[in-house]
């Protein structure tokens, strides 16, 4: 590991970096829970969100001008009805939560504490664009006996418990993407965690 940079852009400013963090989405997601068979032209259908979002983060680190690793968040009433409707349903006012999109990183580099930097960073940065009562974030479930599961995988649930988020079996989105060995989209549900932002 290098000599690791660190920047921050929002909106607008995001979009320079969008083929940078398309190759990485796919590079990472591709990877079990996600199982991601990636698409550029999607990739940057989704992170158009983003760089259309006034209020959006996007932190990124590159070792020797190369992406290594980011992380996104928004508005959640700048989000997919996908995701924005789960948690209306659940009784939520969607113009007070921050929504956690991705936390990317090569596997080289984890385990130094990038991750609680990424959740540091989302977490003040809905605090300076806003008046948010909550965040929130939505993760894949897998079965324990999938056939693509990695002998010995770990899930993060105690990392992102102990970030303080809570995870919520009663609220959940329904996403579809292709997975690596699949021919065609399949839809998936995505549990979310939420916390208070106080």
């Amino acid at each position: 590991m290098g000599q690791l940079s660190y920047s921050r852009c929002s909106g607008a400013e995001i979009a320079p970096y969008v083929e940078e963090l398309a190759a990485l989405r796919i590079r990472v997601f591709r990877d079990f829970p996600y199982l991601y068979d990636g698409d550029v032209d999607y990739e940057r259908e989704y992170l158009a969100t983003y760089v259309n979002s006034p209020r959006s983060l996007a932190f990124l680190v590159h070792d020797d001008g190369a992406l290594i690793g980011a992380t996104t968040a928004l508005p959640l009433s700048d989000e997919e009805p996908a995701f924005r409707q789960p948690l209306a349903d659940a009784g939520f006012d969607v113009s007070m939560v921050f929504y956690f999109g991705e936390s990317l990183l090569l596997p080289a580099y984890r385990g130094h504490g990038i991750g609680h930097r990424f959740f540091d960073e989302r977490e003040a940065w809905a605090r300076r664009v806003g008046d948010f009562s909550h965040a929130c974030f939505c993760a894949v479930q897998r079965s324990a006996d999938h056939p693509l599961r990695p002998t010995g995988y770990e899930p993060l649930d105690r990392f992102w418990h102990k970030r303080g988020f809570a995870r919520r079996d009663d609220i959940s989105a329904v996403y579809a993407w292709q997975d690596i060995d699949s021919d065609t989209e399949t839809d998936k549900r995505l549990t979310f965690w939420l916390r208070a932002l106080d």
